[in-house]
């Protein structure tokens, strides 16, 4: 059983390693074509930041890939020996923490060397090694608290019902629903500093435009997303009588008020075409899929890794496999995204104009260097929102030299307006 978890691994590392592969050459040759979307210096930048950004995740993923061989050939059984002195829940708990500590320890340089030299040196991280340190700790607290409370009573439910896994997609399915509606409480009180707009100008055409939609929100905000990052963001957090809009300081800095409207407009769109609903429907459907799968494993497999069927094992073996079958699962769930997307935007552009959304899109682009062209097989498997020359072209853009390369990396050309 456990070659065919092997297996399975083994084409996710070929199949995800080839497509960082064929992006890089491909953006290595796109950039040296006319800009398109982007000005000239910023397509040029964009598209280093991209290719550093893929080599770094080429890297990540050879070593990933290492990682994954000494756990099951012997972390896995060494971490059980540690842990021996203790059962059931609490086993469970001390062992799976610490299989996801140890992981992180692992995966720290390479979330250091992206945050404090690759974004720094592009000039998108304003993170300081303080304000990382106290995120961390923060973060870690989270995790120790809740990240552990779910673990036990996942825990519990394994020991206690034969058909556990029906039972624990529940208890998780809803701690995740519950984690959507307080985080953005959370990010408030513990990361985050959530204000009121100072533009009250902003804020009442924001509220006339989420009464025109009918969306109730605890307020708009701003937060000083700067502090960390010069990226461009909003979005709508939280679920039910929690939900709020954020605005990203950098947001509201850059953009028009009109433009900014345009932007919270194809958010309004997810929420007027049940895309949210959709969404959750689909990860519950995914999870408990998975939950079916991990919670009819055979004995066979855990005697491969040196363990005990119980809950501490299945838990983490979860953990380690569930990604896989996420990966083969995302082009499906990737192409609905899409296509949500577009509704989106033919949504947003209807409640304000085409112009004012398009004209937010490039300067999204140009603020976030967002290299605009993609290697289709790139665009399969890890694109969830359309290319910006698709998104474009659909919104009738027609203003500059849009172009697509093709496999003779020709450009074709094509200069229009808005229709």
């Amino acid at each position: 059983m456990l070659e065919i978890f092997i297996f399975g691994y083994c084409i996710y590392f070929f199949v995800n390693f080839y497509t960082i592969f064929m992006q890089i050459d491909y953006v290595k040759k796109a950039k040296k074509q006319d800009a398109v979307i982007l000005t000239p210096t910023k397509f040029v930048i964009a598209g280093n930041y991209s290719i550093a950004s893929q080599r770094l995740n080429l890297i990540n993923s050879g070593y990933d890939f290492i990682v994954f061989f000494i756990w099951i050939s012997f972390g896995l059984q060494f971490l059980d020996e540690a842990t021996i002195e203790y059962s059931g829940i609490v086993k469970a708990i001390i062992f799976v923490d610490s299989f996801i500590i140890i992981n992180w320890i692992l995966s720290l340089p390479f979330d250091l060397y992206k945050t404090f030299k690759l974004d720094k040196e592009f000039k998108f991280s304003n993170m300081t090694p303080q304000l990382y340190i106290k995120d961390t700790i923060k973060s870690g607290i989270l995790f120790l608290i809740f990240g552990s409370g779910a673990i036990g009573g996942l825990s519990w439910i394994i020991g206690n019902f034969s058909s556990w896994w029906i039972w624990g997609f529940v208890f998780i399915f809803s701690i995740i629903i519950i984690i959507n509606m307080v985080y953005p409480i959370i990010r408030d009180k513990m990361f985050d500093k959530f204000s009121p707009l100072e533009d009250k100008e902003l804020e009442s055409k924001i509220n006339n435009l989420l009464e025109k939609v009918g969306f109730k929100s605890k307020g708009v905000f701003s937060v000083d997303a700067s502090k960390r990052d010069n990226r461009l963001n909003a979005y709508f957090g939280g679920l039910g009588s929690t939900k709020r809009v954020v605005l990203f300081d950098t947001l509201v800095e850059k953009l028009s008020h009109n433009e900014l409207l345009a932007v919270l407009g194809h958010e309004l769109g997810h929420f007027k075409n049940g895309d949210i609903i959709k969404n959750i429907a689909i990860m519950g459907f995914v999870m408990f899929v998975f939950f079916a799968i991990f919670g009819n494993l055979p004995d066979e497999l855990f005697l491969q890794l040196h363990l005990n069927n119980e809950p501490y094992a299945i838990i983490t073996v979860f953990l380690m496999f569930s990604g896989i079958l996420s990966f083969f699962l995302m082009p499906l769930i990737s192409a609905i995204s899409r296509h949500n997307e577009y509704g989106a935007d033919e949504f947003g552009s209807n409640l304000s104009s085409k112009e004012d959304l398009v004209n937010a899109l490039l300067k999204l682009a140009n603020e976030n260097k967002s290299f605009p062209l993609s290697h289709p097989l790139y665009i399969f498997f890890f694109y969830s929102h359309p290319p910006l020359v698709e998104r474009l072209k659909e919104l009738g853009y027609r203003g500059a030299g849009i172009r697509q390369l093709k496999d003779d990396d020709e450009s074709l050309k094509e200069s229009f307006k808005i229709d």
